[in-house]
């Protein structure tokens, strides 16, 4: 497999896969290309978003050090003389978008199987996680879906907002396999994305 195509795929499985559903929130369509007119209060930026998630997590009695601000190249590695052009637009995104981002993914099969072999569990769990952060002024947008997925997995996910984020939360399963994850993004950064941009991230461009 080319670099590139695993450099894509990881980067758009992660935190873009989020910040792309982040694109459209809010305004039931595309966003424009200037930022929105709601003001952005600069005293709730990205550490204060991580300690909100990190305290929800923690009271859910998840493990700690999940979470990232920002977005990293998947391989740590930055543009070089083997790079794409397309790479380089990704890596140059990516490092203009991670002042806006935070994420979170739950511990998977290689992580913890016990955790792993009970869906129910890691689902009550993102429940609790999302309790906690709604005891800290994150506002559910419209109802939370759970969608079956085949083979008698399930797909959920709930947005919530709050001081200009959108956060992103999300739960799979599949037979005795089962993630939560979660993706903060700000809102007036996103705005601000071009339409190559948006194309780039969706695999498009």
């Amino acid at each position: 497999m080319r670099r590139t195509t695993v450099t894509k795929a990881r980067w758009t499985a992660g935190v873009v896969a989020g910040a792309v559903l982040a694109v459209g929130c809010g305004g039931g369509g595309v966003a424009s290309s200037s930022p929105p007119a709601a003001t952005v209060s600069p005293s709730f930026g990205q550490q204060a978003v991580r300690g909100d998630l990190d305290a929800a997590i923690a009271d859910a009695g998840l493990p700690a050090g999940r979470t990232a601000a920002g977005v990293s190249s998947p391989d740590g590695r930055s543009a070089g003389p083997g790079t794409t052009e397309k790479e380089r637009k990704l890596l140059a995104l990516g490092a203009r978008l991670s002042p806006c981002t935070v994420s979170w993914t739950s511990a998977g099969p290689s992580d913890s199987p016990a955790e792993a072999a009970d869906p129910a569990e890691t689902r009550h769990r993102l429940d609790v996680v999302l309790t906690g952060l709604a005891a800290r002024g994150w506002k559910r947008t419209g109802p939370s879906e759970e969608v079956p997925a085949g083979e008698g997995g399930t797909y959920f996910t709930a947005v919530y907002k709050k001081r200009g984020w959108t956060l992103h939360a999300r739960h799979n399963s599949l037979g005795t396999w089962s993630q939560s994850a979660a993706t903060v993004t700000q809102d007036a950064c996103f705005a601000r994305l071009t339409d190559e941009e948006r194309a780039l991230m969706t695999g498009a461009g």
